[in-house]
């Protein structure tokens, strides 16, 4: 991100100013807002990762439900096309901001940045994640490095950015996208499953936390489902061409489910019965079972 695009660090109540709370206004001034029309909520949504995939998808529901858009992606250019295209279609305004959020500092300057433009964040989508499948032992370091820093640490520095103001202001949504692998250990997904259990432990807990203040927050747990990253994966290992189709979701109907749980204030929601109902069995049943299990499946992956 431009350094040029920054502004000054925005002090939020009881995080980054010295005076108390209470003597401290709940809203930031605001600049003027961004021009064109805007959706009927009259809310912004701000959603990661929002140039393909389930973050695309979600992009469309929030539109569809009549949020403004922030859209964060690393491409500028996939994602104005995005913007114009939801923009034009549901009537809502939609921003762009091109960002790397595994670079040091980038959640931040994504704060400063929306709040330079007199976007107050009513919805945190945290989509942006990436996924590197095999032999931890064949894995390289800085790849393994990467997707700590995207799917895990990123995402709480967005939420520790975000979610002070919204508890100030008493309302306020936060929908992290985990995995089915948060649920249980992957060998050959070592790494990216541990990296989604942080996400969704880190949302059971916050939830708890946040709802005397107004906020809920909600975990997406997808299973497989139908995009580039998945593609990807395929090319890489033949071995995900034999899996069947009941078990390859679609991205719109996962996005569906993700905004509604949003919606609703859930606090998880697993799309798709099967899934659902295997991480429910896996939470019953004891440890070195699952573990026994997610071995045997996960050895043949590799």
């Amino acid at each position: 991100m431009a350094a040029n695009r920054r502004s000054k660090p925005t002090k939020i109540p009881g995080k980054n100013s010295s005076k108390p709370a209470g003597k401290t206004s709940t809203r930031r001034k605001k600049a003027p807002p961004p021009r064109g029309a805007r959706g009927a909520r009259g809310e912004w949504a701000l959603i990661t990762g929002a140039s393909a995939g389930i973050g695309e998808a979600l992009a469309g529901k929030f539109a569809e439900g009549g949020f403004d858009l922030v859209l964060v992606a690393r491409s500028k250019a996939k994602l104005a096309g995005i913007a114009a295209d939801l923009s034009a279609r549901h009537g809502i305004a939609a921003e762009v901001v091109a960002a790397d959020l595994a670079e040091p500092g980038a959640a931040r300057a994504l704060f400063d940045e929306t709040a330079a433009r007199g976007i107050d964040v009513d919805v945190l989508v945290n989509n942006a994640g990436v996924l590197d499948m095999g032999a931890f032992i064949a894995q390289e370091t800085a790849t393994l490095s990467r997707m700590i820093t995207l799917n895990t640490l990123a995402l709480t520095e967005l939420a520790s950015h975000f979610v002070p103001p919204m508890a100030a202001r008493r309302s306020g949504r936060v929908l992290n996208v985990a995995s089915v692998a948060a649920f249980q250990p992957v060998p050959s997904l070592a790494v990216y499953a541990a990296t989604k259990a942080f996400v969704l432990s880190l949302t059971e807990s916050l939830a708890e936390e946040l709802k005397p203040h107004g906020v809920s927050v909600t975990a997406l747990c997808p299973g497989i489902t139908e995009t580039g990253m998945f593609t990807t994966i395929k090319d890489a290992n033949e071995k995900t061409s034999a899996l069947p189709d009941f078990l390859v979701a679609d991205v719109r109907d996962v996005a569906q489910e993700g905004y509604d749980a949003c919606m609703k204030a859930d606090v998880v929601r697993v799309p798709g019965l099967a899934y659902a109902m295997s991480t429910s069995l896996g939470r019953a049943a004891p440890r070195w079972v699952t573990r026994l299990v997610a071995g045997a499946i996960g050895r043949q992956m590799m």
